[in-house]
């Protein structure tokens, strides 16, 4: 005779607790209704019988809407770096979308500071359910948080951190330990005491405190293990390439004896180029983002080194977050680190952004 098999649902508890399967999914849902002792009574049924709820088949069940929204910067002529987040967010989606969630995609030129205060009041005005953010903007992106705490709208960070935020979760690269890998790598190219530029290429330099983070990571390697390299600075805020060439030009009329260029962001190509037209391929030059025209001056050994964080990953990541907290209900870890890569003309080709 074939044993009965244990029932372990939402009947089974009611059946136990002696009430209906209503009053069982009231005390699940922390719906009013029930009396405290006959709440109690079936909460110690729920922990007897570890029974946990299944999430999402009562998600389905209810057909309720979840509306993420999305706010990263447009991929532009200088750099397609963001198309790489914008894939892993759209595999994401692929993925939640029969969980009844919807994104919605909202972009913000790095040029203009104004235009992502506009896409994110537009976003607070749709109140969405969960945010996945750039932070691009530092001061307007501590504004914009701030009104998502307020409302209770949780916000995951990708790319770059806000120092002291109360978001759900920031998912990106260590920038310091990222700079100091870059002068780890930048050491090992240079055999002897080099003259070092350390270049950050944006528009808005106040913004982009990742530079800097990178940068002192960066100059911590060499004071770290006591080298005396003459590390020198340069600041770009108009992004294309001739006032970077017009910057070179400078550099170079000074400083003749340079043997090394640190480029604490994607940029790295326009550097490159500069290098290539101008006979200066014996200058060691590393940057950042496995990009289609960083990978062709790699390849041509123009570029030495690429810093890679896994761009596609981390907006992947940032959705699946959101989903994990807001449908499966499930705690999240403030900080998720991404991997910090090294491409090189070798491994290029193996390389999954």
């Amino acid at each position: 005779m074939k044993k009965k098999k244990q029932t372990t649902g939402v009947k089974e508890i009611a059946r136990r607790a002696g009430v209906s399967i209503a009053t069982v999914d009231r005390v699940l849902h922390k719906r009013p209704g029930v009396s405290p002792s006959t709440k109690r009574r079936i909460e110690r049924i729920i922990k007897d019988m570890d029974y946990k709820p299944n999430v999402i088949a009562s998600r389905l069940a209810s057909r309720k809407k979840l509306n993420f929204a999305v706010l990263i910067p447009e991929i532009s002529e200088y750099t397609d770096f963001w198309q790489a987040p914008l894939n892993g967010i759209k595999r994401a989606e692929e993925m939640v979308k029969e969980y009844g969630i919807i994104v919605d995609l909202y972009f913000f030129n790095l040029n203009d500071r104004s235009f992502f205060e506009e896409q994110a009041n537009k976003i607070l005005e749709d109140n969405p359910d969960g945010v996945l953010l750039a932070p691009s903007f530092i001061q307007e992106a501590r504004r914009f948080t701030k009104k998502c705490h307020e409302k209770k709208i949780p916000y995951v960070l990708i790319d770059s951190n806000i120092p002291h935020q109360e978001g759900l979760c920031y998912i990106g690269p260590h920038l310091f330990r990222s700079g100091f890998l870059g002068g780890q790598l930048m050491h090992f190219t240079l055999n002897s005491e080099s003259d070092i530029l350390v270049m950050n290429i944006a528009r808005e330099m106040d913004d982009h405190n990742y530079l800097t983070e990178i940068e002192d990571g960066f100059r911590g390697y060499f004071r770290y293990n006591n080298l005396y390299h003459n590390i020198l600075k340069s600041e770009v805020t108009l992004t294309d390439y001739h006032s970077i060439e017009s910057e070179l030009d400078q550099v170079f009329k000074k400083n003749s004896s340079l043997k090394g260029i640190f480029v604490t962001n994607s940029r790295v190509a326009a550097v490159a180029r500069y290098l290539e037209e101008n006979q200066k391929k014996h200058i060691s030059l590393i940057g950042y983002d496995f990009l289609s025209e960083n990978i062709e001056y790699l390849k041509r050994e123009v570029i030495d080194m690429l810093i890679c964080h896994k761009p596609e990953e981390q907006g992947y990541k940032g959705i699946m977050t959101l989903y994990r907290h807001l449908l499966l209900e499930e705690s999240i870890d403030k900080i998720h680190f991404m991997p910090i890569d090294i491409v090189t003309k070798e491994n290029y080709e193996f390389y999954n952004n």
